[in-house]
């Protein structure tokens, strides 16, 4: 969504190229939930920010209305906090690494193994397919 971020434009290429090829994208509600912290948390490095976009909520909202309409949203299943405290169990998951994991075991409730990421190494002990959209 910010359009002067490096990332943007290939985020941008690697879902329209996913698409052109039938792909389906999927988000969880914790994409969105994400989304909404980064969009509206202020702008710049700590202390006086943290990395935010500064959105108005307003703009957020329509953001997450946009991704629901162009990306596959599934709810969170029942299992999934039994899902995500196997994973964490697992992979002995601690810190802000529960989120990714939480993301993982959404993943794992509907069968889906790819995961499209910069963050490579956030995902890497998972045992998913972590998809690089700079490689689509």
């Amino acid at each position: 969504t910010d359009s002067g971020d490096s990332h943007c434009a290939i985020s941008r290429a690697a879902i329209h190229n996913l698409l052109q090829h039938r792909e389906q994208i999927i988000i969880v509600p914790q994409n969105l939930y994400e989304f909404w912290v980064v969009a509206t948390r202020k702008p710049g490095p700590p202390p006086t920010g943290s990395n935010g976009l500064g959105m108005p909520p307003e703009q957020a909202s329509q953001w997450i209305a946009f991704f629901q309409r162009r990306f596959t949203l599934l709810v969170d299943r029942e299992d999934l906090s039994t899902r995500w405290m196997n994973i964490v169990r697992t992979y002995e998951v601690r810190g802000f690494r529960a989120h990714d994991a939480r993301l993982v075991a959404a993943m794992d409730s509907y069968g889906i193994t790819r995961i499209l990421t910069f963050n490579r190494e956030d995902f890497k002990n998972f045992k998913i397919t972590i998809v690089d959209p700079t490689a689509i």
